[in-house]
């Protein structure tokens, strides 16, 4: 098999392992779970504003601020940096 193939099939496997609670030899990072209405609020900013400088639908916004899904992945570390250092997002994304 190739290098290739074997690196693949090592991910997947970890992965498998990882989904099921298992210990793997893979570093992973999960991100803490964040408020985002009260980030929009920091920000002074309406739904359809936040929406619109962050690039995330009304719609999955309102999702998360109410508490009907959370986000993840990309959009969780989106919204960690915008926590933080929310006017690099806006510059960058201007």
């Amino acid at each position: 098999m190739t290098k290739a193939y074997n690196s693949i099939a090592q991910g997947l496997k970890e992965a498998i392992e990882l989904n099921l609670g298992e210990k793997v030899a893979a570093k992973t990072y999960k991100p803490e779970a964040l408020d985002v209405a009260e980030i929009r609020r920091n920000l002074g900013l309406t739904q359809m504003e936040f929406a619109a400088k962050f690039c995330i639908s009304v719609s999955t916004l309102r999702h998360w601020e109410r508490g009907d899904r959370t986000p993840q992945g990309p959009a969780l570390a989106l919204l960690h940096v915008v926590a933080k250092e929310p006017q690099a997002v806006l510059r960058a994304l201007s």
